[in-house]
This record gives C-alpha cells, sequence and structure tokens, in this order.
C-alpha cells in the first residue's frame, strides 16, 4: 500500500475520532478541529520518518504452490462384460383342457406338485361315453349283417342271371347294395373309433412331464369339450422347471458388436448362438447360474430398436421359476490391457469428461479422455493418458489456469475382491 493512501486513511480515521468526542467531552466543535490538525501533523510526522522501502511490507504475498496428490494409471488385463436385464419362462408350457364335455368327478392331484408325462390329473363320468361306445358297436354289428345279407343275394342272383332268369340291372342292385354295406361298415367302424377316444378323453393326463399349477375346476362342475378345443375348459397348466429359458433385448449397437467380435474371433470372444452367458437373481453375489445363448430373433424390433435373445439354463434344483427377473451377462469385449484412474480424478465438462496431468515445470494440463467400464473400482481409460503419466487424483478444485502445484506422488490401489468371483460385471459409465 502506498503511504499516501495510509496517510488519507489515518487522516479520515483521526477527523471522525475528533469530530465525535469533542463535543462529547465539553468541548465545542471548534476545539475538535485544533485537535484534528494537531493529529494531522503527529501523523504527517511519523509517515516522513519511515524508510523509503518500508512501504513494501504492505503489499500482499503471493500464495504457495498447493500440493495435490498424483498417481499413475495402474495397467490391468481386463475383459468388459455387459449387463441386462431377462425374465425366465418355461421351456415347455401347457395348458390342460377338458377335450370332452362332462361331469368332473375326481381331482387327482395337489397343487403345485410335481408330476410326470401320463400321470393322471383328472376323471370325467365315463358313463355316458361308455354308453355311446356300446351304441356304436351295435351299429357296426347291424351294419355288418346288412352286408352279410346282401352278400347272399348276390350269391343267389348269379346262376339266376346266367339263366337269364333275372335282369342285368336287378343283379346290379344287389351288388350295390353289398357296396353301400361295406361303406355303412366303415362308418360304424369309424364311429366306434370315435366313442372309444372320447371314453379315453374322459381320463386327463399329463402330456409333459414338470410342476402343475392349481385346478382350476374343482369336482363337481361341468367342464365343456369344445370342436378344436376353442371352447373348451382350461383345467389347469404345467410348466417344465429343467430346464429353463431367460430372455433379454440386446441393443441394435450390442448386436453389431457381438458380430464383428464373432467375425474377428479374437480370443474369448463371444455374443452370438452357443456363447457362455452368466445369470443372477435379485438376492445373488455374482453371476453363480451359467447358461448358452441359444436363440437370437430373425429380426430387430423397430419399435424398441432392440434384438430378442435367448439363453438357456440348466435348474436341477428347481430354484428358477417362469416369470421371474434376473440379470444376464455376456461378454463385450476380447481381453486387453486397460489403464485404470479412479472416478474422482476425472472432471466432467457438458459432454466431455478430461483429467489434470501434470506437465513441464508441474504445471497441470487437461486433457480429454474417453472412458470405459468399472472394473476393480476403478474406471478404464481407452484414450487420454499414457502408463507413465502423472494425474492429479485428489485436489482438482485448487487448480487454476497455468498455476503451478506441489505433486504428492501416491500409488493407486485395485480392488481384487472381484478377481475371486470369475462372474464380475463390468458396469459402463
Amino acid at each position: 500500500m502506498r503511504p499516501r493512501y495510509v496517510l488519507l486513511t489515518l487522516v479520515l480515521a483521526t477527523v471522525a475520532a475528533i469530530l465525535a468526542l469533542g463535543p462529547l467531552a465539553g468541548g465545542s466543535i471548534q476545539d475538535g478541529l485544533n485537535n484534528l490538525g494537531n493529529s494531522a501533523k503527529s501523523a504527517i510526522a511519523t509517515l516522513s520518518n519511515l524508510a523509503p522501502g518500508a512501504s513494501e511490507q504492505f503489499r500482499p504475498s503471493q500464495p504457495a504452490p498447493p500440493e495435490l496428490t498424483v498417481s499413475q494409471p495402474i495397467a490391468r488385463d481386463v475383459t468388459e462384460w455387459d449387463d441386462y436385464l431377462g425374465r425366465f419362462d418355461a421351456v415347455e408350457e401347457v395348458k390342460v383342457q377338458a377335450r370332452v364335455s362332462g361331469y368332473m368327478t375326481k381331482v387327482n392331484f395337489t397343487d403345485g406338485q410335481e408330476v410326470k408325462e401320463g400321470d393322471l390329473l383328472f376323471t370325467i363320468d365315463r358313463r355316458p361315453f361308455e354308453r355311446a361306445l356300446e351304441q356304436a358297436k351295435a351299429q357296426l354289428d347291424q351294419a355288418k349283417v346288412a352286408v352279410s345279407n346282401a352278400a347272399l343275394d348276390v350269391a343267389r342272383g348269379r346262376p339266376l342271371l346266367e339263366r337269364e332268369t333275372i335282369s342285368k340291372k336287378t343283379f346290379d342292385d344287389r351288388e350295390n347294395l353289398v357296396r353301400e354295406g361295406e361303406a355303412a361298415v366303415k362308418v360304424a367302424e369309424a364311429r366306434v373309433k370315435t366313442a372309444e377316444l372320447d371314453l379315453s378323453f374322459t381320463r386327463i393326463m399329463a402330456p409333459i412331464t414338470g410342476r402343475i399349477g392349481r385346478a382350476l375346476v374343482t369336482p363337481g362342475n361341468v367342464v365343456s369339450g369344445g370342436g378344436r378345443y376353442s371352447g373348451s375348459t382350461i383345467l389347469t397348466t404345467i410348466v417344465t422347471q429343467d430346464p429353463i429359458y431367460i430372455y433379454f433385448d440386446v441393443s441394435e449397437n450390442n448386436a453389431i458388436k457381438y458380430q464383428r467380435l464373432a467375425a474377428v474371433g479374437g480370443k474369448g470372444t463371444s455374443g452370438l448362438v452357443g456363447a457362455a452367458v452368466g445369470v443372477s437373481l435379485t438376492d445373488e453375489e455374482g453371476f453363480p447360474h451359467n447358461g448358452k445363448l441359444d436363440f437370437l430373433d430373425n429380426r430387430l424390433d423397430v419399435g424398441t430398436g432392440t434384438l430378442r435373445a435367448r439363453a438357456v439354463v440348466p435348474n436341477s434344483s428347481g430354484l428358477l421359476s417362469p416369470g421371474m427377473f434376473a440379470r444376464v451377462r455376456l461378454q463385450g469385449s476380447p481381453q486387453y490391457e486397460a489403464l485404470l484412474l479412479p472416478d474422482e480424478a476425472i472432471g466432467t465438462d457438458q459432454t466431455k469428461r478430461y483429467v489434470w496431468v501434470v506437465g513441464p515445470d508441474d504445471i497441470p494440463v487437461r486433457r480429454i479422455v474417453k472412458l470405459g467400464p468399472i472394473i476393480g473400482g476403478l474406471r478404464v481409460v481407452h484414450e487420454g493418458v499414457e502408463p507413465n503419466d502423472w494425474v492429479v487424483t485428489k485436489g482438482q478444485q485448487r487448480i487454476r489456469p497455468n498455476m503451478k502445484i506441489v505433486p504428492k506422488k501416491a500409488p493407486l490401489q485395485v480392488s481384487h475382491a472381484a478377481d475371486k468371483d470369475k462372474a464380475e460385471t463390468a458396469k459402463k459409465p
């Protein structure tokens, strides 16, 4: 601060003090002005005794360079994984329906139990169908008797035709009766088979092996069967448990990525039919369930821009059930060496991500970076830094343009807990 500014400040402070204290002490304003003159003279004398360089002490001192923590990126072999949300579905699912109409007499299973193909599930009153079968058999016998009589008439008429006792037309009519009778026999035989089939439908069997649902119809109700089963009563459902499907949707970009990875044929690449997938329930760590991709839809959904994929997962324990949600992971890259940095070292400038790298003379330089997933608690940096760069990891908010810092070097620590779990998932930024 310059001496004239100090003098002005002292003079103004003295004027204020004298004008305020003069009247309070019982004097007049004139007395205050006299005191003001004396005080001003004293201040000027004091400043005149200052050494020529004494004013330098009033200049503000420059702040010391801040000490910031810097670290070098960690190089590590990593594999990226893509996460999806999937839903389980049964490999086989059957709605058990009544194929004939009738009175339900018995349910032969417990709701939710495991059933095998061919197990008896429901019983419909058989008596009406047994009577229908007896009637069909009687009609068949009747048709056979008619054919036998017609055949005898033909045999008797052949000698008469040779002697021209009967006309040719009469003999032809007798032969036609035989042919009509034979056709009637075939119709009667078909009716017998239909009656036998309807009778067998009164015992409703399990069409597949799996877990059965609850009985939707209890004994005492009349169930309806219908032509082509469009109007038939649904009695229960059965779903297979082992193996089980899980469906999930893959984005268009990832679908293209998987195709290119498979075309390149890099080590460990996957993503097409036959690729290994990991599955995890909502309360599980890692991906303990393993499966294989067995289906990709033949076209992209134009509404969502996704491709439906399906994996088949073993389920011998029965833990997985149709309708449950689960996480699905699919390998998204071959193994490669990546540089890792903590997320706190990465800044954001609108749509760009950057880091501060210590440059010449310990002056930080900002670099734009391209990021990858988080692995072992650190962020993969694809572009923008080199293995030998010292990156500011703490205190970036104290950096100013062209400002020197005092680098405090500290090694980074990567978590190896995920290495113990082969099902580690790399989350995208």
